[in-house]
């Protein structure tokens, strides 16, 4: 494994050598991204940890386990590129890998270099596959709508909100299950589903409730706005939320009391019939 931005030599007072390096009208968020992942690739990485390899943000291509200690050299990361450029990698970390080919429908990366997943979502995505997920959705004998609402809802968006909104798109995916990372490039959470308002110039978060506690699901929503409204909104864009539910529930009306205008609420009903 491997890291980049050569310029800067060996790691030492890594702020004030990025600035000096990069100057100073680079941004400090985009400061404090990069210093995070550098950080992070030299003081965080463990031997032992389990490190996934990505192409683009819905691609899984290896994944490893780290075997040594971070070290930096320069000629073995011009080695690396055959010498044909100066953009080499000469941060390394050696790792056992074992090449895995794992493609899916949706964004389920961010771009950062390098962040932690919680060992919940490392399962789900090398578990199983999109299409053996879906395929197993499609073949199961019960329609478990709440387990594999946010499937259904994305499937027939068009349908459901009738042009009201849109699916948001990033890089050729949509945006299910749309990552959100933190300023220390540590995940923080993903969106169940992201969408445009084009009536309104408003990005929607939609989360579903299932079965979660009012509370919680009202401060993820308000979460994941503040996320939105800072990273990807631009001048005159708005943030809605959208919480999808089966039930009605008194707490979720109180929780919602001040926010109203900014979070909807919408139940939904299943219609099963068997025919001949």
């Amino acid at each position: 494994m491997a890291l980049g931005w050569i310029e800067l030599g060996d790691l030492s007072e890594i702020e004030a050598r990025y600035r000096q390096v990069y100057g100073d009208d680079v941004s400090q968020s985009l400061v404090t991204r990069d210093v995070n992942s550098l950080w992070a690739f030299r003081h965080e990485v463990s031997r032992g940890d389990v490190v996934i390899a990505r192409r683009g943000t819905k691609r899984i291509i290896g994944i490893g386990t780290v075997v040594g200690y971070p070290f930096y050299d320069e000629e073995k990361g011009r080695e690396r590129v055959a010498h044909l450029t100066e953009n080499c990698y000469s941060r390394f970390i050696p790792v056992e890998w074992e090449e895995k080919d794992i493609e899916f429908e949706r964004i389920v990366f961010s771009f950062y270099t390098i962040y932690e997943i919680p060992e919940e979502k490392y399962h789900d995505l090398t578990l199983k596959s999109a299409e053996e997920v879906l395929e197993e959705i499609e073949q199961s004998a019960t329609f478990e709508l709440e387990k594999h609402l946010k499937h259904f809802i994305v499937k027939n968006f068009d349908q459901i909100f009738q042009g009201r909104l849109e699916l948001y798109r990033d890089g050729g995916g949509i945006g299910r299950q749309y990552p959100i990372i933190g300023k220390n490039g540590k995940e923080i959470g993903y969106i169940d589903i992201l969408a445009r308002e084009p009536s309104t110039n408003s990005y929607v978060i939609i989360e579903l409730k299932k079965g979660r506690e009012s509370d919680r699901v009202v401060g993820q929503v308000l979460r994941y706005m503040g996320w939105i409204a800072e990273n990807l909104c631009q001048a005159r864009e708005q943030v809605k939320g959208l919480i999808i539910c089966k039930e009605g529930d008194e707490r979720l009306d109180y929780a919602l009391k001040l926010v109203e205008g900014m979070i909807e609420v919408k139940r939904y009903r299943v219609d099963f019939e068997l025919i001949d």
